[in-house]
């Protein structure tokens, strides 16, 4: 069951393919922020996912981030997210993200628990 202060943790390495550069969001070789949102929004998905029914799963809505500080290739940098709020099908979560024990990122990101057949069916009428 999904409730308030459910917590997770998710840890990935900087590697070339996660930096600016590489993405291109920036020209250096440094942890891009697409890369530490994607990071964020993973760690909020695996956060609610053992809670929900089968057949269930939850789609990212928004993202409010702060990016402040830089990451080098080869750093360990980790998400940790808190689930504030369950209205409904819509989970609130506050997002953080560390390299170390210094903060490099923080923000809230919202997402919506769907059905994953009837999701993927409004797809598949679109194409």
């Amino acid at each position: 069951m999904l409730e308030q202060g459910l917590e997770y943790e998710i840890p990935m390495q900087v590697t070339p393919e996660s930096t600016a550069e590489y993405i291109g969001s920036g020209d250096m070789a440094v942890f891009a922020t697409p890369a530490m949102i994607a990071l964020m929004e993973n760690a909020s998905m695996l956060c609610a996912a053992p809670h929900l029914q089968q057949g269930k799963t939850t789609v990212g809505a928004s993202m409010s981030t702060s990016h402040v500080a830089p990451s080098a290739v080869g750093a360990t940098v980790r998400a940790h997210v808190k689930l504030t709020a369950v209205e409904g099908r819509k989970l609130t979560f506050r997002v953080e993200a560390f390299d170390g024990d210094k903060l490099i990122g923080e923000g809230e990101h919202v997402r919506y628990v769907v059905d994953r057949e009837k999701f993927l069916a409004k797809l598949a009428k679109r194409q």
